[in-house]
């Protein structure tokens, strides 16, 4: 298994994290165009299985070094197997309500509220001292969540033509994703294994397993529970019409469905950076550096989508605020290390 050994190299990867977290949400915004995002999903969801089994089968099982992904697995406790899984589950839920959020509210809101609320949950449940200065750790995060009001204020002040109540829906959906997804990775970090070297032999904790395994396990919880939550969603819209099952082999072309396998690919490579990072940056400021995707998202919605168009000077200086707001805030947490 390939693994790494330089601080800079994990930060460089949560780079790599938060453009993919953030730029998954585009391809969503395409296929939207022609079908609903339920349909979207279910390719979604198996990009994301499809990829972390590309990533550990080859970086998971490469070289002398580690364990290879099926000898991982296979010397897996059962109880941290099934934490993975479940935290697969849990992202699933706030995944597919952070969805709904994009196609109610658009990218420059819900992942600016979504996500970076669950950076808050995140980085304060998964926090373990000695790991990074709490203080600036805590200035980094106090900067990222008053960026959020900001873009929140933005969103209430654009208009646009969306009735109040639509709004307080898009605004609502994006806190309940956001609450949510802030809680999945402590399932996550309890069953991947930290990575030590002694006398450049690279040792696991038995028992638990790598990134690779996990991210695997993970996204066999996405797929599995997709089947449930994404099947609610497409009997009981939030909005529109119901979504009938067929519409996928129906409506469904070649591009579309790749379209989404692609969406769920660059969300997977993301994570499997982000989880490959924890073991030697720690889960805490990973997880903080990894939701600059935040930000990524908002430039996005903000100079392709277009989606703040002609919304006034005072709505400009907001959006401006919020990426000034957040670029120092991840500059923070990189330094609290």
């Amino acid at each position: 298994m390939i693994t790494i050994t330089s601080y800079p190299v994990a930060v460089i990867m949560c780079i790599i994290t938060m453009i993919c977290w953030g730029s998954w949400g585009n391809t969503q915004k395409l296929a939207s165009k022609e079908w609903k995002f339920q349909l979207f999903y279910w390719d979604y969801a198996l990009g994301i299985l499809i990829f972390s089994l590309l990533m550990a089968f080859t970086m998971g099982s490469m070289g002398d070094s580690g364990r290879a992904f099926i000898e991982d697995i296979a010397q897996g406790n059962l109880d941290l197997v099934g934490s993975a899984i479940l935290g697969g589950v849990v992202f699933n839920i706030a995944n597919i309500l952070l969805v709904i959020a994009i196609d109610i509210a658009g990218l420059a809101v819900a992942f600016p509220i979504g996500v970076g609320l669950a950076l808050v949950i995140g980085v304060i449940q998964n926090y373990q001292p000695g790991q990074c200065d709490p203080m600036m750790l805590g200035l980094g995060v106090g900067l990222i969540v008053l960026a959020i009001v900001l873009n929140a204020l933005a969103f209430a002040m654009k208009g646009g033509g969306e009735s109040g109540a639509r709004v307080a829906k898009g605004i609502v959906i994006s806190i309940l994703a956001g609450s949510l997804m802030g809680l999945f990775y402590s399932f996550v970090s309890a069953a991947m294994s930290s990575v030590n070297s002694e006398n450049g032999v690279v040792v696991l904790e038995a028992g638990k397993m790598t990134s690779y395994t996990v991210m695997v396990l993970f996204a066999v919880g996405i797929f599995l529970s997709n089947f449930v939550f994404n099947t609610l969603i497409m009997r009981f819209p939030v909005e529109g019409e119901k979504v009938p099952f067929l519409d996928y082999f129906k409506k469904g072309t070649p591009f579309l469905h790749l379209v989404g396998i692609l969406g769920g690919s660059i969300w997977c490579l993301g994570t499997s950076l982000n989880f490959l990072s924890a073991t030697l940056a720690g889960v805490s400021l990973s997880w903080g550096l990894g939701q600059g995707a935040t930000m990524v998202s908002a430039f996005w919605g903000v100079f392709i989508w277009k989606e703040f168009k002609g919304a006034g000077t005072k709505v400009n200086a907001l959006i401006t605020l919020m990426f000034i707001f957040f670029i120092a805030g991840l500059g923070i947490l990189i330094a609290s290390k």
